[in-house]
C-alpha cells in the first residue's frame, strides 16, 4: 500500500470508524478485525469429531470418524452437510441483520469466520447453487442471502455459481414457526430445476445460511439429484442446536 494510499484510509477511519460487525462498537482500526474481541470469543466453531454425513457435532475424541444414529436410520439424499460455526448468539446477530434488514455490512464479519474454515471438502464441487427464495420474497428483502454467502464462501470460484438454476415454485411458510412434520409438508415439492439444465455426473454445492433440521437442503438435493447430478455437497454457515428431525435448513 502506497503512502498516500495509508493517508486515505487513515483518514477515512476517522471520519468513520471501523466498528463491529456484531456489537457495532468501534474497533481498534489497526487491528484489522472486523469483530471486537469479545464478539470473536463468542463465536463457536464446529469441531470434530463430526458426523461425517450431516455433520452434527458428536461426543468423544477428535480421531472419531462416523456417522450419527439419524443418518444412519434415515440416511439423508445429500451426500454431506458442513457448517462452520453454531447458530448462537453473535452468529444469530450476522445472519438476521442480512437476512431481514438486507445489512451487507455484515459480510466483513462473516468473511473473518470464513478465514479460519476448513473448505477442502468442496474443492472437487462442478457448480455451487445457492437454496433460492420465491420471488417474491426475494423483491422484499432485496437480496438472497445464500446467494451473498456462496460469493464469500468461494471468491475464486465465483463463475461457477449458479443463483437463478434452482426455482423455489411456492412462497413458503417460514421454517422456524413449524415443527418437523409441517416443516416437511412446508417443503415437500417447493422447488424445480430450470429447463434445459444439465447436471448429468456433476457435483454440486448447495449452499445455504443456516442448516437446523435439513428439510430445506433436503428437498432441494432431491430435485437436484432427481436431474442427474451425481453428488450433492450441503454448506452453511451456521447450524442450529439439534432438534428431532427424522429428516426434516
Amino acid at each position: 500500500m502506497t503512502l498516500a494510499m495509508q493517508f486515505v484510509k487513515g483518514f477515512m477511519n476517522l471520519l468513520f470508524p471501523p466498528v463491529c460487525a456484531v456489537c457495532r462498537m468501534r474497533i481498534d482500526a489497526c487491528r484489522q478485525k472486523s469483530l471486537c474481541q469479545r464478539c470473536s470469543e463468542g463465536i463457536a466453531y464446529l469441531m470434530p469429531p463430526l458426523c461425517r454425513v450431516c455433520g452434527m457435532e458428536l461426543a468423544g475424541g477428535k480421531d472419531r470418524d462416523f456417522v450419527c444414529g439419524e443418518c444412519l436410520r434415515a440416511p439423508p439424499a445429500y451426500h454431506l452437510a458442513r457448517s462452520l460455526v453454531r447458530y448462537e448468539s453473535a452468529v444469530q446477530q450476522l445472519v438476521k441483520r442480512l437476512k431481514f434488514a438486507g445489512d451487507t455490512s455484515v459480510a466483513h464479519g462473516i468473511s473473518a469466520i470464513m478465514r479460519r474454515s476448513d473448505l477442502t471438502e468442496f474443492e472437487d464441487c462442478d457448480w455451487i447453487i445457492p437454496v433460492p427464495l420465491h420471488a417474491d420474497r426475494h423483491r422484499r428483502r432485496g437480496l438472497n442471502q445464500a446467494t451473498l454467502l456462496a460469493d464469500l464462501f468461494f471468491p475464486k470460484k465465483r463463475e461457477a455459481i449458479r443463483s437463478d438454476w434452482l426455482v423455489r415454485t411456492r412462497n413458503t411458510t417460514a421454517q422456524t414457526r413449524l415443527g418437523g412434520i409441517a416443516r416437511r409438508k412446508n417443503m415437500s415439492g417447493a422447488f424445480q430445476l430450470r429447463k434445459g439444465i444439465q447436471l448429468e455426473r456433476k457435483i454440486l454445492c448447495l449452499v445455504d445460511d443456516v442448516f437446523t433440521t435439513g428439510t430445506t437442503v433436503e428437498e432441494c438435493t432431491k430435485v437436484l439429484i432427481h436431474h442427474g447430478a451425481l453428488r450433492v455437497k450441503v454448506l452453511t454457515l451456521a447450524r442450529a442446536p439439534m432438534l428431532q428431525r427424522g429428516r426434516v435448513g
